[in-house]
């Protein structure tokens, strides 16, 4: 796809200081721009490369001032980033604006399906599904049957979206995501062996969630594994049956979550965070990379360490502990110092 500077400028109501028919076709870092490229200046410390770039195309704000010959065409806006921003959406939009259904590709005829929908190929539509409008679901994705999907979802390839699921409007789902497998549940028996015990339950997605890729979700045991509006998962997390996590919370890759928790709103948890099952983390609670939470959290809390503790009482026991070899040593000397009696 190419672009002349004219239609920039249109898009992000920016002026030009140049060439208005300069085409670019694809994005740059200001220092690595190329002919054909579009690029942005927003940092000052990255002033000097706006005389050095040979991207076509550069983004400035609307206060910048050259001080030598520049053979790049500029487009000046109120913010530089905020607009670079704007552009990355409209261009994504574009990039992805695909429809129509591709073949080979498997849909129940007891399925429905919205208007404006994109189903690639090999992809498979299970019996009673239903596809809101403006759906957009990749190749090799799975959607199993009896699974609801809102409007305005995107579901990349290779994901697979298990029965009884519900996904809520505006949600984005990565590659290789699975929603709704079962929940890790066994019985022990006397003889050592495990029982299965069945996983009937189901997921339920609101509204504008995103989704990693490679991230699981599993199915309730009885009831629902819920994720409300807004959540944001990366990549490579694992969220156990009948779990529950608040509106709009955000968790960082390769977190694990244990059954039956219940995770409040406008939570941050970091990676590599392990939560223990059947406990609750309140609202608005920071919990740092690497911290291992085996118990119920108040509500804006920070927490630190495995197991957790305070996120500030974390760091001044770090500082000791760093320290702790020269605390042995300085305790050494005071006891050789004292003196000895008979019974010590």
């Amino acid at each position: 796809m190419k672009f002349t500077a004219q239609q920039i400028a249109d898009i992000l109501d920016g002026t030009i200081e140049g060439n208005p028919d300069a085409e670019v076709h694809k994005l740059s870092k200001i220092e690595e721009g190329k002919k054909g490229s579009l690029t942005f200046l927003s940092n000052p410390k990255y002033t000097s490369y706006i005389y050095q770039t040979e991207a076509s195309i550069c983004i400035v704000n609307n206060s910048f001032e050259n001080t030598q010959p520049i053979a790049t065409t500029l487009i000046k806006v109120e913010d530089s980033y905020e607009a670079f921003s704007k552009l990355l959406e409209v261009y994504n939009q574009i990039k992805l604006d695909k429809k129509g259904v591709e073949t080979p590709s498997s849909i129940s005829e007891s399925a429905v399906i919205g208007e404006n929908i994109y189903i690639g190929a090999f992809a498979f539509i299970g019996e009673n599904a239903t596809l809101g409008k403006n759906v957009k679901i990749y190749p090799n994705v799975y959607i199993g049957d009896n699974v609801t999907i809102g409007d305005y979802v995107t579901i990349f390839p290779g994901s697979k979206i298990y029965s009884e699921t519900q996904i809520g409007s505006h949600c984005t789902i990565h590659s290789g995501a699975i929603i709704g497998a079962d929940g890790f549940g066994f019985s022990p028996s006397d003889n050592g062996e495990y029982s299965k015990i069945p996983q009937i339950g189901n997921v339920i997605i609101e509204d504008h969630v995103d989704i990693g890729a490679g991230t699981t979700i599993d199915r309730a045991t009885l009831g629902s594994t819920i994720i409300r509006k807004g959540v944001k998962l990366d990549n490579q997390i694992q969220i156990a049956h009948n779990v529950e996590i608040g509106e709009h919370t955000a968790i960082a890759a390769q977190t694990g979550i244990a059954g039956s928790t219940k995770v409040g709103k406008n939570c941050l948890i970091g990676g590599q965070v392990g939560v223990a099952g059947h406990i609750k983390i309140g609202d608005r609670v920071k919990i740092q990379a690497q911290t291992g939470v085996g118990r119920n959290v108040k509500d804006d809390e920070a927490i630190q360490g495995s197991p957790a503790f305070g996120y500030s009482d974390f760091n001044k026991s770090y500082v000791h502990f760093r320290n702790f070899p020269k605390i042995v040593n300085r305790l050494d000397n005071i006891e050789k110092q004292l003196p000895k009696d008979e019974n010590n």
